[in-house]
């Protein structure tokens, strides 16, 4: 007779799930003893960034991550992690180990009373199978609803005993029959619905596209470019994107909306229509208030999230595949003129008088140093506008960042995307403030070599606080500046190569030998000036 855990073992081959990101605990033991050659076990040394390197490696790769935890404390530090994989809509499943059956009642150490209430409500599902026999079966389900739009993490509470129990004939292929099945997501629109949308385009005196992060991770990137180019519509990119869903080169590009109620109204001003594609209504913070949309606007919003529909403030919704839906929304609409070009100056932000270089100078030393493949992870958020007029993105499946606002993604993500995509150079620009959030992502890039090139800007402030103190009206307020912090002297101590840069020249030096070799992470430090966004 199989064991629960042989039967387990073969639910992920199935899913095509052979890569573990873990922190072991003694709990966790049982599941992982003669652990099969055709698995990957990735060490974390903290469950929060074991959360983190299981996002990038889902994102990067397009597959389902697997997370297994330490039950009850193990959860509770990687929920911050868990929360912004919500955000970023990512297909993960996060296990974490239990007590054993006979002492839970008696809560003895290390049992989880209420295993499905921590997490919650940062999963799609939580669940803990009430016999052991249940185990195989309800982890084909866990992936099941990871992986139906709009994907999320998802979480099953294993008991330890659970796994050298013996299963039935019957209850083996139960388990095995329930990974076996395939559910395909394409819910296409009635065609009068994309009738209705494309004479709505149609008449409209000024539309305008507004594109978001489902744009890129539903694969509908080819869909909106060829949409945008046949009508000839400018596009906006939705406020705080994760992802960029459209080419940042090109001429109906307009930049990026502004992540506040009455500074994005006014941007729309001029356009009766705004279509949105893969984007929340809208993505705000700070509150600044003001009218939604401009006076006589309407909006429609075609996204795979039925919840993104209904809580948006304004504007009719679409529920749909969106790939299928912008084609046939294209198919339906005249082909216009070319499109006038916008003008676009690229702004420039030499060296400070000291030599420091600003933000915009160093990552424009960054861009060109990086290979054009590149994919790149940014938690810098103070830095996003300079980032993005540095680097002009034009490929799909090329950034990564949190939709989450929770610190502590970039460095762990960047691990695991390059895990997830051992094919493409990884290039992690991140805050000093935010790295420290996962530094011991640090040791697992070293452990097992893996060749991301993180550059830190080090400015020994959190300075997207210092903005938002002046918004708020919060001047004074403790704990906004980190002086002090040597990144170079953690990552040696982590055992990877680092390098101070203090040019322009020199940086594009360093990021392009980082990215070029495969013998393991490099750190770059880079001391830069503090350059405070606007709305």
């Amino acid at each position: 007779m199989r064991t629960v855990r042989e039967s387990i073992l073969d639910v992920l081959r199935a899913r095509g799930i052979t890569t573990v990101f873990g922190n072991p605990g003694s709990t966790e033991l049982p599941m992982l003893k003669r652990f099969p050659e055709d698995f990957r076990y990735v060490l974390g040394l903290q469950e929060a960034v074991v959360v983190g390197m299981a996002d990038g490696f889902a994102l990067a790769s397009r597959t389902t991550s697997l997370v297994n935890l330490h039950t009850g404390p193990g959860t509770g530090n990687a929920m911050g992690a868990v929360l912004n994989a919500r955000a970023n809509r990512t297909p993960m499943v996060v296990t974490a180990g239990q007590q054993v059956r006979a002492m839970l009642t008696m809560e003895a150490l290390l049992s989880n009373p209420q295993a499905t209430l921590l997490p919650q409500p940062a999963v799609k599902w939580a669940y803990e199978p009430p016999r052991p026999s249940d185990a195989p079966a309800a982890l084909a389900r866990a992936v099941q609803i990871a992986e139906t739009p709009p994907h999320g993490p998802v979480f099953l509470s294993l008991p330890m005993d659970d796994f050298d129990a013996e299963l039935t004939e019957q209850e083996d292929r139960a388990g095995q029959a329930a990974a076996a099945r395939r559910i395909t997501h394409a819910a296409a629109p009635d065609a009068a619905t994309v009738a209705g949308l494309a004479d709505r385009i149609s008449r409209a005196r000024s539309a305008v596209l507004v594109v978001g992060d489902d744009v890129d991770a539903s694969g509908a990137w080819d869909a909106v470019l060829a949409l945008a180019e046949r009508t000839g519509l400018p596009v906006w990119a939705a406020p705080v994107s994760a992802r960029v869903s459209f080419p940042r080169s090109h001429p109906q590009f307009r930049g990026d909306l502004a992540p506040a109620i009455g500074p994005l109204g006014r941007q729309l001003e001029g356009h009766d229509l705004v279509v949105v594609i893969g984007a929340p209504v809208f993505r705000y913070y700070p509150y600044i208030p003001g009218a939604h949309l401009p006076e006589g606007t309407e909006l429609v919003l075609l996204t795979r999230d039925a919840e993104e529909a209904a809580r948006a403030p304004v504007g009719d919704a679409v529920v749909a595949d969106l790939p299928l839906t912008v084609r046939a929304l294209a198919e339906r609409l005249p082909a216009a003129g070319a499109p006038v070009p916008a003008p676009h100056e690229q702004v420039r932000f030499p060296e400070a008088a000291d030599g420091t270089l600003t933000p915009l100078a160093a990552l424009t030393a960054i861009a060109q140093g990086a290979p054009e493949n590149t994919l790149w992870v940014n938690e810098s958020p103070s830095n996003v506008p300079q980032f993005h007029e540095a680097t002009r993105i034009g490929t799909p499946d090329s950034y990564l960042f949190s939709a989450g606002g929770g610190l502590g993604f970039g460095a762990a993500a960047a691990v695991g995307a390059q895990l997830g995509a051992p094919h493409r150079p990884v290039v992690c620009v991140i805050g000093d403030g935010s790295i420290h959030y996962a530094v011991q992502a640090l040791w697992t890039a070293a452990a097992y070599k893996v060749p991301v090139t993180f550059v830190v800007l080090s400015n020994a402030k959190y300075a997207i606080l210092h903005w938002f103190a002046q918004l708020e009206h919060a001047q004074g307020a403790p704990g906004l500046d980190i002086p002090g912090l040597d990144v170079t002297a953690v990552a040696d101590g982590y055992g990877v190569r680092t390098h101070r840069a203090q040019g322009a020249g020199e940086l594009t030096k360093l990021v392009r030998d980082a990215a070029a070799q495969q013998d393991g992470p490099v750190l770059i430090d880079v001391p830069v000036t503090t350059e405070l966004p606007s709305l």
